[in-house]
């Protein structure tokens, strides 16, 4: 991978992803290899190096023959991003990079560590397209989908990254530290874009995030989280995928009225239909779903919305994240007030739904929920 601020030839805008490891199943990685000339076997061998041993240089594959190295580096692990810049806050244990795609396109994730976990906020796309007022992201528009590989890379790199000591690495955190140092414990689809409008690339990526070593991470499928604003055709169809990642649901407001405005897919699929999937989602997964409620002052942090958001959730297997609107350039709106922010979290809980605030990590950097803008 280039070195930050390298500079890098880019392909022209609509060109294809080149082909990578990451993009193809471990069936079709051997058919790959064979239709190099190589033996099947070298598949795993590739993949154990990749996945494994986090390893993109040929140099370090001893166990392959010099003379094939090249010719498979070349052909299934091409370089598909560059870092443009990383930038650290919160005591540099909060660090967003911004990546340069093979196309030229910019996108954004975020590396985060905390006491007991490592969580990355990765993207699935490049802009988003769902165009909600008070996302920086939403109101950039749409550029395109990210290739699984695309995907992936951002978490082997962060776990590259992690292994050479980022956000203090090994050093500060022995090997007893749960998770480790060197080791993702969380994976959340909740950068730039809509997960469920990338649907086959977001479930290929994650397949290689939690398939056990050669063919994948072997994370976790309990450690990663997959966003939408409410897709509600894609929420059913991954309800049936025999998964047990967890869902987050932006809901942002609990009425139609507003969320039409704050959520404009509502337009398509009501709170309902929207919440009915969740629930479908719920039961078939045995995950508890998320909703993401962004408090906004004076526009969905009122006493009575949160009693009808409470009546709405309640007897369900749900938690309510609540984050304090995180500002964003020419934004006319802004955080609740402390008093409010409180009386919603009272009156939830008061309907007996689980609720926490969330920490509002990155936010001096752009890197909180909502401010990812891949600004050059």
């Amino acid at each position: 991978m280039p070195a930050p601020g390298e500079l890098t030839f880019a392909a022209p805008r609509g060109a294809k992803p080149p082909r990578h490891l990451a993009d193809l199943s471990a069936a079709d990685r051997r058919e790959a290899v064979a239709e190099l000339g190589e033996k099947p076997f070298r598949a795993n061998q590739l993949s154990r190096h990749y996945f494994g041993r986090l390893s993109a240089d040929p140099a370090e594959w001893t166990d392959i023959p010099a003379a094939s190295r090249d010719r498979l580096a070349e052909a299934l692990l091409p370089d598909l991003m560059s870092v443009v810049r990383h930038v650290s806050c919160d005591g540099d244990t909060t660090r967003k990079t911004l990546w340069k795609l093979f196309d030229g396109t910019l996108v954004e994730s975020v590396l985060m560590r905390y006491p007991d976990r490592v969580t990355m906020c990765i993207s699935s796309q490049a802009g988003c397209g769902m165009n909600c007022p008070f996302c920086a992201t939403g109101q950039a528009g749409l550029t395109r989908n990210l290739s699984t590989a695309e995907i992936v890379e951002q978490i082997a790199a962060g776990m590259r990254d992690l292994r050479a000591g980022a956000l203090g690495g090994p050093a500060e955190a022995p090997e007893s530290t749960p998770g480790g140092p060197t080791r993702l414990n969380n994976v959340v689809f909740m950068g730039m874009g809509e997960p469920l409008a990338n649907y086959n690339r977001v479930l290929a990526a994650i397949r290689r995030l939690t398939d056990p070593a050669p063919d994948g991470f072997g994370l976790s499928q309990r450690g990663i989280t997959v966003s939408t604003v409410g897709l509600v055709p894609a929420m059913h169809r991954l309800a049936d995928e025999g998964l047990s990642v967890r869902l987050a649901l932006s809901l942002h407001a609990p009425d139609d009225e507003l969320r039409d405005t704050l959520v404009p897919v509502n337009t398509r699929w009501k709170v309902s239909e929207v919440l009915d999937a969740a629930w479908t989602y719920a039961e078939k997964s045995n995950r508890r779903v998320s909703i993401e409620y962004a408090l906004i002052k004076d526009i969905n942090d009122q006493a009575w919305r949160a009693d009808l958001l409470g009546r709405k959730l309640k007897n369900h297997r749900v938690h309510v994240n609540l984050i304090p609107l995180n500002p964003t350039p020419g934004s006319k709106w802004t955080a609740s007030r402390p008093e409010d922010e409180r009386e919603f979290v009272r009156r939830l809980e008061a309907h007996g739904v689980p609720v926490t605030v969330r920490d509002t990590r990155g936010q001096e950097i752009d890197g909180a929920c909502g401010q990812l803008a891949a600004a050059g």
